[in-house]
């Protein structure tokens, strides 16, 4: 059955339904559309639009078409065009000429507005959940690696030692944000477009603050060619989702470098690692790989939606059928990335003692040499001079700072004493940072006790 075709002479070209039929990716509404419809016909049954007995008739067979979907006992019709003529259609064969009623006042260009803001809001929600448990993860780690030394790195050389839980406090901070966004995306979106018509509201005594409130929304959308037009809260939710993934991709990609023979930092554990057909010594990141692979898939549906809105002009045209496909792949995408991501995550096992070593053997400790000379009175340009012969003269020798003889130290600056070992100690190195954000271990305990408050809060998306 068509919502539509009065007008209509000659049938439609099968291959133009097939082109133009969205059923087989919107069934995936089904329930939004339900729900949707459950709120439109109590309004229009309160308004005197159509009768309370109508309105309840409707209502009962809309709950029953979603049991039967639910139950698997009522399968999609492929000859329906879209799954709001789906419903419609199957609700009138079940209830007769009381099911005709429920499209009064209404457009699919408004009924698919708030189908899609109904499963976006849902989708958030959800994401924002899987965020909070990967968040915690984080938290638990960090708990236990206050005091793990490892190397800080920048353009991925050995840098200044820092912490494990410093620089898994990193990720916490990027999927904070992340959070933040979503919710800040929610609100934006959570406003009801039902009622807005096809593009000029209705003549009907609508009452869209009702249904607005009955649905969950703040109240009712503004303008009803925006209403109708209006993607932005989808392309926002999946720039969002993309900046996630993002997140997600730099995290696996350390994983991947940490996971190898050359780092040897962690060791995945077997339920989230594969092995190899032919080497049976290989034990890889796979889930890593995957994640930082699909990053691309998110992107693709950014890059998509946007191009599909750049041109188009008010308000509903056939082209923001294209908002589903892609939108859907990249929440189902970033909803498994994230669960598998956490689950790795809670199951890999740190190699502490690795992760000291190569910041003991990576000169990550030769700033706080300058800075020994600095603070006894040697300008840090000349300091800096005077580390830098010292980690050559190392280099030479195969040897780290921490093996030098003090008489080579001296040799190359009298003002070297024995305390120099102690200063340089990773330790030291990493103690001595305390400003807010630093990897010292009081700074950073604060800093969790912060991250655990936030976690806490109530109304916290």
């Amino acid at each position: 059955m068509k919502l539509w075709g009065g007008r209509f002479t000659r049938e439609t070209d099968q291959e133009v339904f097939a082109f133009n039929a969205s059923l087989p990716f919107d069934r995936r509404l089904y329930r939004q559309d339900i729900e949707g419809s459950i709120a439109h016909a109590s309004m229009l049954g309160r308004q005197g639009i159509i009768s309370p007995e109508e309105a309840g008739q409707i209502t009962e067979g809309l709950k029953g078409i979603l049991r039967d979907l639910e139950e698997g006992t009522l399968e999609f019709d492929e000859s329906c065009e879209d799954i709001h003529s789906f419903i419609e259609t199957v609700l009138t064969a079940r209830i007769g000429e009381a099911g005709k009623k429920l499209h009064t006042g209404r457009s699919r260009n408004d009924q698919v507005a708030l189908d899609m803001r109904l499963y976006a809001r849902e989708q958030i929600d959800e994401i924002s959940s899987l965020l909070k448990e990967l968040l915690t993860v984080l938290l638990g780690q960090m708990e236990k690696h206050v005091e793990t030394y490892m190397p800080g790195f920048t353009h991925l050389q050995k840098a200044q030692p820092v912490t494990l839980a410093h620089h898994l406090g990193a990720y916490f901070e990027m999927f904070s944000r992340d959070r933040d966004r979503l919710a800040d995306c929610r609100r934006r979106m959570n406003y009801c477009p039902l009622g807005a018509g096809a593009l000029a509201g209705t003549t009907y005594p609508l009452d869209r603050e009702y249904t607005a409130s009955v649905l969950g929304f703040y109240g009712p959308t503004r303008n009803s060619m925006d209403s109708v037009s209006d993607r932005d809260y989808l392309i926002e939710f999946i720039s969002d989702l993309s900046l996630i993934m993002m997140h997600l991709s730099r995290f696996s990609e350390e994983f991947i470098l940490w996971n190898s023979n050359e780092y040897g930092f962690i060791e995945l554990d077997d339920t989230y690692s594969t092995g190899s057909s032919i080497m049976p010594q290989k034990k890889n990141p796979d889930i890593a790989e995957l994640v930082r692979g699909k990053t691309g898939r998110v992107y693709a549906a950014l890059a998509d939606l946007l191009t599909v809105m750049k041109g188009l002009p008010l308000a509903y045209n056939k082209d923001m059928q294209e908002d589903k496909e892609l939108p859907f792949d990249a929440m189902d995408t970033a909803r498994s990335c994230i669960r598998l991501f956490t689950g790795m995550l809670a199951t890999t096992a740190f190699r502490t003692d690795v992760m000291e070593k190569s910041a003991a053997r990576g000169f990550t400790n030769a700033t706080d040499a300058a800075d020994y000379l600095v603070g006894r009175g040697v300008p840090f340009r000349d300091a800096h001079g005077i580390v830098g012969r010292l980690v050559l003269l190392c280099l030479e020798k195969g040897i780290s700072l921490d093996e030098l003889p003090l008489e080579e130290y001296q040799k190359i600056s009298p003002v070297f004493d024995a305390s120099i070992y102690e200063a340089i100690s990773l330790k030291t190195c990493v103690e001595k940072r305390i400003t807010l954000g630093a990897p010292g271990p009081d700074a950073m305990r604060e800093v969790i006790s912060q991250y655990k408050k936030e976690l806490e809060e109530e109304g916290r998306l």
